[in-house]
């Protein structure tokens, strides 16, 4: 049992809190240790998660659940890092072809971090033909 659900349990057998605050603080654990890192420890994948709601389609997913380690990304920054100018300039034509204006002489292994502290906090909903579906994009 974690720190924090055990001091929640001290709390409500003290009287200090009624079982239902304790039992909406131990939801609240819970959630937040599905959708983040561990305190303190630097995130290691980057989570991707579609869920359609019930009557959609039966031939659509019903979920998807994608996870990539993060020292992937990070490797990919300090390899571009590493390219001749020359190549950037081509793999920045290349992204403006395709209307991603995106400078990646500019990436660099800090911003990658602040970038990946945001992502937590990201959440969309998707409004699709056959259905609505939630995506939610985080770090743990």
């Amino acid at each position: 049992m974690n720190e924090h659900r055990r001091r929640v349990l001290d709390m409500l057998a003290e009287g200090k809190i009624t079982a239902a605050e304790a039992e909406r603080l131990i939801a609240a654990l819970d959630k937040r240790s599905e959708t983040s890192a561990p305190p303190g420890e630097a995130p290691r994948y980057l989570r991707v998660v579609v869920d359609a709601e019930e009557g959609t389609r039966s031939d659509t997913p019903k979920k998807v659940n994608i996870r990539v380690p993060l020292q992937l990304l990070r490797a990919g920054v300090k390899l571009a890092g590493l390219m001749p100018q020359h190549s950037r300039e081509r793999v920045n034509q290349a992204l403006r072809e395709k209307g991603i204006a995106l400078d990646i002489s500019q990436l660099k292994p800090e911003n990658v971090e602040e970038l990946i502290a945001q992502l937590n906090d990201l959440s969309v909903d998707v409004d699709a033909a056959n259905g609505h579906k939630r995506v939610k994009i985080f770090c743990e």
